[in-house]
């Protein structure tokens, strides 16, 4: 193939051309994103039950979708919560790379079986089924500088104008308003009720038929009589508009005509359609929407989008509001620097790459063709992503970044052979003729080697096997496309570049170069000299190496576990929880505390505040703050990193009266769990009762508070609240000539407050709701003012026929996986990594009481798969390697001369690990990999030449001490092209570094051990192996290492 090119150079040119064309034009499609979809698709099911308690909820809404949920594609686990605010929602997670649509639909027709067996308020409120993530890709608030304007004006006008525009956008899965809109509030008073003998059913009821759309028909619709003239719509009742017109509803009237209006025994306004949340951007009232990202769509085109829109918006916004945007939060702006920073280092790589090369070639014409081959490779990798449908995300950039080191070392392999024909004499055609004859072996089997290392990656399930595929796809495609370039490309261009030498050595022999050259003339005869001590005394060197192994073990089992390296994204997510029972005027006294503090930080750029939203369900006493930091220029000073400012606004904010808060980062991954750090779920797997599982998640948390080991663990859900119980006598119900339903339909609408239908408002369809007034249910006591009618037309008060006493019950029931659960979260100590921090975990989880379980979800979740994932991902590839390795060389024995490397390469891949302070996560594990794809590379270097020289009759010995002399300067050059390579990487800063430095550290490393240990090594194993196992099969028979 080779020489097909060295005769036709222009041909050669055409190939690469279009493939850097292909490359090129693919670019501009790749979506940008920081992650590809690793976050496992999850479907939502959300339904209310309005005024039921969180127990009532669960039983008759949550268990009987649970039960339906069964023989679900690829369900990997299922959490539900039930809420006292009347909300249900089942959250089923599915194994990473299922379909989010099929996942949806098999759900939504599951639910379908379900539907007719809820009650009959939840199936009108209707049941929705979400896919996509519960996290917000941006918040974005409206605030107003003007007092007089509340939250609800903004919120409505948010809901009413800028939500649909804002869903619309191609990308956005979700928008949710934080703040509410308006609705009807018809204030019922009790009083006036009982002097008219009304209910509340009977309100709904002239509602309901008052306040509706009648289709009336035509005049003179066809078929018309004979010679009719008129054709008119007509219009009769339709829906209700105002506040005048709800009030002159009649809900009573006597045959002597009077009337009882609706205003005559009820308050009626324009109110919030939602009491539960209020929002406060840096302390003013105000409304926000949280923006979620559609399933596989691309968060940078969507947070541009998202800007633009509300920028053409802005101008239309109501004047006398005087509102103005501020994106509270946001994580874009970490997605495009992240990527742009692996752009820079991607550029330093390729620049300190050509350095290396020039210092060993000494010839612009040389170094140049290596060089061209970096563009065409990377941008035909591209072409190759665009193919298989990947992104241009941060783990294809680190693939490429890595690959730069490779992808020259196929062409400094060919051009460093030539160089040194060339210096015996012979010309530029004639030596690439020859050199390709030596050398396409070595060239297929380096290949073959590093792609068996990466292929298995892009075999193994969950989130983890979605990182390593597109490291996996992208060095093999690159590799597969440089070993390409290396034979077409690469001969031609050498034999017609590359000028005769006649008869000198490697290049100059004065000044700088000159200089390095006699240096390393001496330094490889030393080499060589020392290899020979090597081979000689091969007994301590063995025992070397076993002390090596050792090292490697021990370093490896004490190295700290994580899933993915936490970054500074430069933004906080917090959560405040007050104790059991707090009011709202509690809770934003203590925001008011709250935002004081974090406002003061000189590193805080905007903070929003939502009072009534907790993590786990919406109560009076939680609320939760989204903090934008500075730009990552402005905080590059110690402490200054988001997660210092964490730590220390936790441990500050912990003196805030009765209140918890709690600051942190949010997670690496988007969709994985609400927050870093670890997260479980608390099962009461023995049938012991929620008060059981209380008291156990209570010692769970006492004694994780005395573990040094965790930080900040809490729970997510809600404490037991007190609850008043109203107990109904039936009996006596029955003796006054009561209707059961009455009673019920009374008690729900007085106290819970009871959705009857919709009106218009400024054309915009909102609901109406029907409560009692606040005056007449704060008290235990008010219960009595309310009124039954009998069906003798009395009215009898409450007192007569029912009791109330107060107990405890739980205002939030968690469920996972079928079973009652709490869940806790907390982070790993400064300085302890996640897998410890989860081995503490399970250490206290053994001490709490019999039947209580425990299950990981979210990232710990992920991590527990992909720790159990690595052993094996290391043995396949290795085997792999080994087999590949045998088939190239047709022998069993010379194989194990290059397996026996790669733990050489490993050592300083755990040891540079364990000195940087990281752990072994998702990165290292890439990084370990490739170090035994290159501990492989430069062995195969030696071993080829050492096999061919025997094989044309040299003794064992002799043949490897020339092999390893003549091919001390491309393992070096290949080496040192790779270290500098990846060396941008480990000594990153700013947006994202902490991926970049976990990738370039563990790979940095190990490609130093095995380069200099290797060296040395390689001949010992090949002389020993050949030795013990070696038939040297004669020259005529030798393995092909001509023309590939």
């Amino acid at each position: 193939m080779a020489h097909f090119f060295i005769d036709r150079p222009i041909f050669a040119w055409v190939i690469a051309i279009v493939i850097m064309l292909g490359g090129s034009l693919s670019i501009s499609q790749l979506p940008l994103e920081q992650y590809p979809d690793i976050a496992p698709p999850t479907v939502k099911i959300s339904a209310t039950y309005t005024g039921a308690s969180a127990k009532t909820v669960e039983d008759s809404v949550t268990q009987v979708i649970e039960q339906q949920m069964k023989g679900l594609d690829n369900l990997t686990y299922m959490s539900a919560s039930s809420s006292s605010a009347g909300s249900a929602s089942i959250s089923l997670t599915f194994t990473a790379g299922t379909d989010p649509d099929v996942a949806q639909m098999q759900v939504q027709n599951k639910l379908q079986q379900a539907e007719s067996r809820l009650p009959q308020s939840v199936q009108s409120e209707g049941l929705t089924v979400t896919k996509g993530g519960s996290d917000f890709l941006m918040i974005v608030a409206l605030a107003s500088d003007d007092p007089s304007v509340t939250g609800t004006q903004i919120g409505d006008y948010i809901s009413t104008t800028l939500l649909d525009s804002i869903s619309r956008i191609d990308g956005v899965g979700d928008v949710q308003t934080l703040g509410s809109g308006y609705a009807m509030r018809i204030w019922l008073d009790p009083a006036l009720l009982e002097k008219y003998a009304l209910m509340p059913s009977d309100i709904s009821s002239a509602l309901e038929a008052q306040n509706t759309e009648v289709s009336a028909g035509q005049l003179g619709a066809l078929p018309a009589i004979k010679g009719q003239q008129l054709n008119a719509t007509i219009s009769a009742r339709s829906k209700l508009q105002t506040v005048d017109e709800f009030r002159k509803v009649v809900v009573k009237s006597n045959s002597d005509g009077a009337v009882v209006l609706l205003g005559d025994v009820a308050t009626l306004e324009l109110g919030s359609e939602s009491y539960d949340i209020s929002t406060a951007l840096n302390g003013k009232p105000a409304a926000a929407m949280g923006v979620q990202l559609a399933a596989g769509a691309n968060a940078l085109n969507v947070g541009k989008a998202v800007k633009a829109k509300l920028k053409e918006m802005e101008p239309f916004y109501p004047t006398e509001m005087q509102l103005k945007n501020v994106i509270a939060y946001d994580t874009t702006p970490f997605v495009s620097l992240s990527i742009e920073e692996v752009v820079k280092a991607l550029g330093e790589a390729i620049v300190l790459v050509v350095l290396i090369m020039f210092l060993f070639l000494q010839s612009l014409r040389a170094t140049l063709i290596p060089a061209i081959t970096v563009p065409v490779v990377l941008l035909g990798t591209f072409g190759v992503l665009a193919l298989f449908g990947y992104s241009i995300n941060t783990l294809t950039m680190f693939a490429m970044v890595l690959a730069i080191g490779l992808l020259v070392d196929d062409a400094i392999v060919v051009v460093e052979n030539v160089e040194r024909l060339m210096g015996e004499g012979l010309s530029p055609v004639a030596a690439t003729r020859q050199s390709m004859r030596e050398i396409s072996g070595a060239l297929v089997g380096i290949t073959l080697v590093l792609s068996a290392v990466f292929i298995p990656m892009a075999f193994f399930g969950g989130s983890t096997g979605i990182i390593y595929r597109q490291f996996s796809v992208t060095i093999v495609s690159a590799m597969v496309l440089s070993v390409l370039v290396a034979m077409t490309l690469t001969p031609a261009l050498c034999a017609t570049l590359l000028k005769a030498r006649n008869g000198k050595g490697h290049g100059a022999q004065h000044g700088f170069f000159g200089w390095f050259n006699r240096t390393f003339e001496r330094a490889s005869a030393g080499y060589e000299r020392w290899v020979g001590v090597v081979l000689r005394r091969w007994g301590r060197s063995l025992l070397l190496y076993g002390l090596v192994l050792v090292v490697m073990a021990v370093g490896y089992v004490s190295l700290a576990t994580s899933f993915l390296p936490d970054e500074d994204q430069g933004i906080l997510l917090a959560q405040i929880q007050l104790p059991v029972g707090a009011t709202d005027s509690r809770t934003q006294a203590v925001i008011k505390q709250f935002e004081d503090y974090i406002l003061q930080q000189p590193e805080v750029e905007a903070m929003i505040s939502i009072s009534g939203l907790g993590m786990g369900g919406n109560s009076q006493n939680t609320a939760r703050a989204f903090i934008r930091l500075k730009d990552w220029s402005e905080r590059g000073g110690s402490g200054q990193g988001a997660a210092a400012i964490a730590q220390r606004a936790t441990l500050a904010l912990s003196s805030i009266g009765d209140a918890d808060a709690f600051v942190m980062q949010p997670p690496t991954v988007r969709g994985l769990g609400q927050s870093s750090g670890f997260d479980l779920q608390l099962k009461d797997l023995g049938g012991l009762g929620h008060d059981a599982l209380v008291a156990a998640r209570e010692q769970f948390l006492e004694l994780a508070r005395k573990d040094a080991r965790l930080l900040g663990v809490r729970s997510n859900g809600l404490d037991d609240a007190p609850q008043l119980k109203v107990s109904i006598d039936d009996r006596k119900a029955g003796a006054l000539s009561l209707s059961t339903s009455d009673i019920n339909s009374t008690l729900a609408t007085a106290l819970g407050g009871t959705y009857v239908n919709d009106f218009l408002n400024q054309g915009r369809v909102k609901k109406v709701y029907v409560q009692g007034q606040a005056s007449s249910r704060m008290q235990a006591a008010d219960l009595d003012h309310w009124f039954v009618r009998n069906s003798n037309n009395e009215m009898v008060p409450f007192s007569s026929f029912a009791s109330s006493t107060w107990g405890y019950g739980s205002p939030l029931l968690e469920r996972y996986n079928g079973n009652a659960s709490l869940e806790i979260v907390g982070d790993p100590a400064p300085g302890v990594s996640s897998g410890d921090a989860m081995a503490a975990v399970e250490a206290i989880v053994r001490q709490l009481p019999q039947g209580i379980g425990y299950e990981w979800t979210g990232q710990s979740y992920q991590l527990r798969l992909s720790g159990s994932q690595a052993p094996l991902l290391y043995g396949i590839s290795v085997l792999f390697v080994f087999l590949c390795l045998a088939a190239l060389y047709e022998s069993w024995s010379v194989p194990f001369s290059v397996i026996l490397v790669v733990p050489l390469g490993v050592i300083g891949a755990v040891l540079a690990t364990r000195v940087a302070g990281l752990s072994n996560d998702v990165y290292f594990q890439v990084g370990l990999l490739t170090t035994v794809g290159l501990a492989a590379k430069n062995a195969i270097l030696i071993v080829e030449f050492a096999k061919h020289l025997q094989e044309q009759g040299s003794s064992v010995i002799d043949a490897t001490l020339v092999a390893v002399r003549q091919r001390l300067r491309p393992i070096l050059m290949t080496s040192l092209a790779f270290m500098f390579g990846v060396l941008p990487l480990a000594l990153s800063t700013g947006a994202g570094s902490a991926g970049r430095q976990a990738i370039g550290t563990g790979v940095l490393g190990g490609m130093f051990s095995a380069t200099v240990l290797g060296i040395f090594f390689v001949p010992l194993f090949f002389v020993l192996i050949r030795g013990r196992f070696g038939r040297v099969r004669s020259a005529n028979q030798s393995a092909p290492t001509g023309d590939a």
